[in-house]
């Protein structure tokens, strides 16, 4: 079972300066000042004594972990240590800059019990690292994760397709580069305006568009396709819903959804469905398995997927669970046909 986390928010801290789409503090709805030492330990301790039987991790999430003074590093690590060595804590994840790791700050990070490090790539697209104020190059992302893994650190990048000068080729590009990169896991958010930002000036000005919905759906099943057939993990897709987010004037464009994962996994089950597909006459009734948790991403939201089916190939179609599916493998029934197909390999059947 994967641990619980235990999230503290630090927006902007050790930040060196505020790129093109960032406001946290909207985001998240932290201020993002450092909690004391005691704060740390209670609320570690509130989460403990409601899961107790559940393995905790320590997550610091926003702001630019490595790239604050190291007293203030030390401030954050060093009251769980003892946690650490009696096992009440299983590990520690942080996220930061990519120019902002080396090798002595990834031993001390390990010394210290942290276990993951998520990297904010955004993208390893020159001039989209350039025109979002990013402050680094690809060359720093490669050399972090390189440094990262030698001390014996999970690495994770983080992608931000739709960023001003972006393309679909350019994100797709990047998401290729970092899955070079072998991480262990990816986040993939779409670029939001957010109010506050100087993109939502650029956006008012008309400078900038972003994705919308539909375009950020279809090229985010592109890259959770070729993560998936890379074997890396995609562990979300865009940003947490909030109070906050959802407080109107924040989001003011782009593609913000509160399920925008799910879109994008049914996304690409309708892709598999359609190829399943192929040959069964218009008027047939047809049923889909579904690996255990995947019912409702073959369904899709208010069924659309049935509806598109429908619609597509005039069959009637039903989805229902079958506990002997392998997690990226659907199936179809239809009279004695029996058909599956993987969700990361293109038009396989057998």
């Amino acid at each position: 079972m994967r641990p619980l986390l235990v999230p503290f928010f630090i927006s902007h801290q050790g930040c060196p300066h505020r790129c093109v789409f960032c406001n946290q503090v909207r985001v998240a709805g932290a201020a993002g000042t450092l909690p004391t030492p005691a704060q740390l330990l209670h609320r570690i301790e509130e989460y403990h004594l409601g899961a107790p039987a559940r393995q905790l991790e320590v997550a610091f999430y926003g702001g630019s972990f490595t790239a604050m003074p190291r007293r203030d590093q030390e401030g954050l690590l060093l009251p769980l240590q003892p946690l650490l060595r009696a096992g009440a804590l299983q590990s520690v994840r942080l996220s930061t800059r990519p120019d902002a790791v080396d090798p002595d700050t990834a031993r001390f990070l390990k010394r210290h019990g942290v276990a993951t490090v998520e990297l904010g790539v955004q993208s390893l697209h020159a001039e989209v690292l350039e025109l979002s104020g990013r402050g680094h190059g690809a060359d720093e992302v490669e050399r972090s994760v390189a440094v990262l893994k030698e001390a014996g650190i999970e690495v994770g990048i983080q992608l931000m397709p739709g960023l001003p000068g972006d393309t679909p080729q350019r994100a797709l590009a990047s998401l290729r580069r970092a899955l070079d990169l072998k991480p262990a896991f990816l986040r993939i958010y779409p670029t939001l305006v957010i109010e506050g930002t100087e993109l939502a000036r650029r956006y008012r000005e008309g400078s900038y568009r972003p994705l919308d919905l539909p375009q950020a759906v279809t090229l985010c099943k592109e890259m959770l396709e070729a993560a998936g057939r890379a074997g890396i993990p995609v562990i979300r897709f865009g940003l947490q819903p909030t109070s906050e987010l959802d407080s109107p004037g924040v989001v003011l464009a782009g593609p913000y959804h509160p399920a925008f994962g799910q879109l994008v996994e049914s996304e690409l089950c309708f892709d598999r469905m359609c190829d399943l597909l192929d040959g069964v006459p218009a008027g047939s009734r047809v049923s889909f398995g579904a690996p255990p948790g995947r019912v409702s991403d073959l369904v899709g939201q208010r069924r659309a997927n049935l509806h598109r089916l429908a619609a597509r190939y005039g069959v009637t179609a039903s989805v229902s669970e079958e506990h002997d599916l392998a997690p990226d493998v659907i199936s179809l029934t239809w009279d004695e046909l029996r058909r599956h197909a993987r969700l990361f390999e293109p038009h396989s059947r057998h």
